[in-house]
């Protein structure tokens, strides 16, 4: 059974950077991939970043091009997500999500509990 924590919300001012956290616990296979989602208020849930384990293939969804980037400590099982840049649009609780790769990056088996990234214009 794979956990996930996240760690590292907050608010902050249009601009700005943050970073998150999610420490993984549990057998994480090599084929594994990782994942950050986002939902805000009155929105579906969007994959926002994701990469495999071994760090060989990366996601992004166009709006954070640029501004995020994942990356993964395999020693600390832990998975990063650094965003500049911030925009008031980039609100939303964000999620960890990890599962075996699959080409359409779909996540369906682990999830943390989400945490508050709110952006001030």
């Amino acid at each position: 059974q794979v956990k996930l924590a996240e760690s590292g919300g907050g608010s902050v001012q249009a601009g700005d950077s943050l970073r998150l956290s999610c420490a993984a616990s549990g057998p994480i296979l090599g084929n594994y991939a990782m994942g950050w989602f986002r939902q805000a208020p009155g929105k579906e849930r969007e994959l926002v970043a994701a990469m495999t384990w071994t760090g060989s293939t990366t996601y992004y969804t166009d709006s954070v091009k640029g501004r995020f980037t994942i990356s993964i400590d395999s020693d600390k099982n832990t998975v990063f997500l650094q965003m500049n840049s911030l925009k008031p649009e980039d609100t939303a609780v964000y999620y960890c999500a990890a599962d075996r790769y699959r080409v359409d990056w779909s996540f369906n088996n682990y999830w943390g509990q989400g945490t508050q990234v709110t952006v001030y214009s």
